[in-house]
């Protein structure tokens, strides 16, 4: 007879669903099973759709408007009341849920950065990465989602985009090793050297505490307050003064890392670098007068550059290089700290070598939950790239994390759909707001049996990232900087002496309208003397603007220890020349003139993967082409090259005495506005063309020929050499420089 002996039925209560061995665990095993009696959550979206590759599942679903918990609703217009003139009643639980949400859709902005614009994309390797960092996300044609995010400072979301600031410049590669945040600006330095003095220098650069003016503007008291007692900021500063401080476009704009990095090899081997992005488009900036117009005319004027020229297929692309260095016991480079936030090296002393290329190809879905919830961080870190002792670092690798407890509402802020890692995760955190997750097992520490031992340690093979074992020299703990952080203006006297003389004017431009702002005096009288310490020439300049004397330099020459050569030709941005992807051609017709070759002209600048935009005197079609702005609807500041095909007739609706677009009566036959748009873009150093009729317009407003100006009969042949003149940017030899 068989045996009908068998395993009695384990009473309820067992922890897991296998039983632990009597040793830890060291088999790496994947995660046990759930017991027979659990189930965990059905996978939903977050709006009630079961889980598909398809995006649209993560979107509102269905036809009907309902609660969030899915209920049908018949009317979102009338709250419930005690009869049509009666009280509204406590148990409207639609209106009480509309409004709750309603009171808590924003969340607080960030401190700094609080702007932002931002783009999905990928990211692909080269491959010569190779021999400094083992990071899987750097091998040759290895391909990378990324979402790169680009801010502002100072101002707060409601601000401009255009103000004169440091831009960040923050992409988060989400690799199959982990989730790595290279967070940087379009500046290689910073305002200061120490973490610990975050909060002065943002205190002093945002709006007044007793009145919150002016917004988004370093050009008062406070700022040059800070700068000009705390020296070690003027290199940075002197950077913001220049024509860096107010990029054309985001898809223009140099990006830097600006810390030291240590990177380790499959070997081991480590090495020092700085991180750099150069922009396909080169790097281009506004003047300060059409940042001006545009503050008041598109305050929105980059985001939307940004949006409209991924939409049109003008995919903006950067390239991802490296400075490398020794990594010696000093970590420093031809006399350079390399640890200190406020110096660069100088491409000609460590040249970029390129390791991949980003392209942003897709813009987001939703603001909220991708551009303002992202969360960067500098110390989220692959195998192969580690940080290094630079104080500003250091404690950059703190307060990213600790802003993001508040601003996203707790520890889970990693969960949130962009952040969300595109590795698999194992971290044993558990519960907190916001979490996400449906974790199962019983054993979320470390070592355990009853989850056999699950998540185990990854060794050597196993991909594991390695805080790399650097030697920390003996010493004793102080509050203070290594003697080598002193030298505070030989590296911005380098940079001065970098920039052409149409950059300097533009300096010394900037320098007299943030301190004419300032109210006291002796304020200005300080920053003059650290002018004096950069360069005679540039202090001597600003304090004439100011009706000031200009003081004698403090600081011999010869006698600072960095930036020993006189010049650096990559610290310029003019002398290129680059692809004219994505630019705007303004095109000036008549509609009762010859428009026959309009199309044509249109296709052609499409073509060329650029984006025309008709001006009428009234909107409609112009032989067939939409016209894109009327005369009192554009504005110089959206173009970058303006083509006249025609010479219209003042419109009806111009009337110079009270529309501020016209200009001043009696300025010429040409209507007033188009006069308008022709003296801006030639104030601006931008190419003009014209042909046919265009050609009366032109020479009414200026001087026929001359630097930038393309005349001519035939309108896609001018349209080739403004393109050509397009690839320099601007024509600043249209103007002589100051010096």
């Amino acid at each position: 007879m068989a045996s009908t002996e068998h395993a009695p039925t384990p009473a309820p209560g067992r922890p897991n669903s296998e039983p632990p061995s009597l040793e830890e665990p060291t088999e790496p095993t994947a995660p046990l099973s759930p017991k027979p009696d659990q189930q965990g959550v059905q996978p939903r979206t977050p709006t009630g759709a079961e889980p598909s590759p398809d995006e649209a599942t993560t979107a509102q679903q269905g036809e009907f408007l309902t609660t969030s918990q899915g209920a049908r609703l018949r009317d979102t217009d009338h709250s419930l009341k005690a009869g049509r003139r009666g009280p509204v009643l406590l148990q409207d639980h639609h209106l009480r849920e509309k409004i709750t949400h309603f009171d808590h859709e924003r969340i607080p902005e960030r401190v700094v950065h609080a702007r932002g614009a931002a783009a999905h994309g990928v990211f692909e390797g080269y491959g010569t990465a190779e021999s400094v960092c083992r990071a899987g996300f750097l091998a040759k044609g290895k391909r990378t989602e990324v979402f790169t995010r680009f801010s502002t400072v100072v101002g707060s979301r409601g601000s401009m985009d255009t103000a004169r600031d440091t831009r960040g410049f923050a992409t988060k590669f989400y690799t199959d090793e982990g989730t790595f945040d290279l967070v940087g600006n379009n500046i290689p330095v910073f305002f200061i050297q120490d973490g610990i003095k975050f909060p002065d220098v943002v205190h002093a650069v945002k709006p007044h505490s007793d009145r919150e003016i002016p917004q988004a503007q370093s050009a008062h008291d406070t700022f040059w307050d800070f700068v000009s007692l705390h020296t070690e900021a003027q290199h940075h500063t002197l950077w913001s003064m220049g024509d860096r401080g107010i990029p054309r476009s985001y898809r223009m704009m140099e990006g830097f890392g600006i810390h030291t990095f240590r990177l380790s090899n499959a070997d081991g081997e480590t090495s020092l670098v700085k991180f750099h992005w150069k922009p396909a488009l080169g790097v281009h900036s506004l003047t300060w007068e059409e940042a001006q117009i545009l503050g008041g005319a598109d305050p929105d004027f980059h985001r939307r550059d940004l949006a409209d020229a991924i939409e049109a297929g003008a995919y903006p692309s950067w390239e991802l290089g490296i400075q490398v260095f020794p990594d010696n016991e000093e970590q420093s480079f031809e006399g350079i700290d390399l640890l200190d936030p406020t110096k660069f090296v100088p491409e000609e002393l460590a040249p970029v070598q390129p390791i991949g290329r980003l392209t942003l190809n897709r813009n987001p879905r939703n603001y909220f939950a991708e551009t303002e919830q992202v969360a960067f961080n500098p110390g989220h870190l692959v195998p192969g790239i580690d940080v290094t002792d630079d104080p500003l670092l250091q404690v950059r690798l703190f307060s990213y994390v600790d802003t993001q407890l508040t601003r996203l509402g707790g520890p889970n802020f990693a969960q949130l759909p962009i952040n969300r890692a595109h590795a698999p995760i194992n971290d044993m955190l558990r519960d907190g707001y916001g979490q996400q997750g449906d974790h199962s097992g019983v054993a979320p520490y470390h070592p355990n049996s009853l989850d056999g031992g699950c998540p185990f340690m990854a060794g050597e093979m196993d991909g594991a990232f390695e805080d790399l074992p650097v030697r920390v020299p003996e010493s004793v703990k102080e509050r203070a900087l290594s003697a080598t952080f002193e030298d505070h203006f030989s590296q911005a006297r380098l940079f001065w002496r970098s920039m052409t003389p149409v950059e300097r004017d533009h300096i010394v431009d900037a320098y007299s309208f943030e301190l004419g702002k300032c109210y006291e005096t002796t304020i200005r009288e300080r920053q003059l003397q650290s002018l004096a310490n950069i360069d005679e020439d540039l202090c001597a300049r600003v304090a004439s603007a100011l009706g000031m004397s200009a003081p004698a330099s403090t600081v011999p020459v010869g006698e600072e220890s960095d930036g020993a050569a006189d010049s650096s030709a990559p610290l310029s941005q003019l002398g290129g020349r680059w692809p004219t992807d994505g630019r705007v051609i303004g095109i000036v017709v008549d509609p009762d003139g010859d428009s026959s070759a309009l199309l044509a002209l249109h296709e052609a600048i499409v073509a060329a993967s650029m984006t025309p935009v008709v001006i009428a005197p009234r909107g409609g079609e112009v032989a067939g082409v939409p016209v894109g702005r009327t005369f009192g609807t554009a504005a110089s500041v959206e173009l970058d090259a303006l083509l006249l095909a025609g010479n219209p007739l003042t419109a009806p609706d111009s009337r110079p005495s009270v529309d501020p677009k016209a200009g001043a009566p009696g300025a010429g036959e040409v209507e007033p506005r188009v006069g308008k748009l022709i003296d801006e873009c030639w104030r601006h150093a931008k190419a003009i063309g014209a042909w046919g009729e265009g050609r009366a317009a032109l020479e009414a407003r200026t001087a026929p020929g001359g630097a930038g100006i393309v005349l001519g009969e035939d309108g896609q042949v001018i349209f080739g050499e403004v393109r050509t003149l397009l690839e320099s940017h601007r024509v600043w030899e249209r103007f002589p420089a100051s010096a």
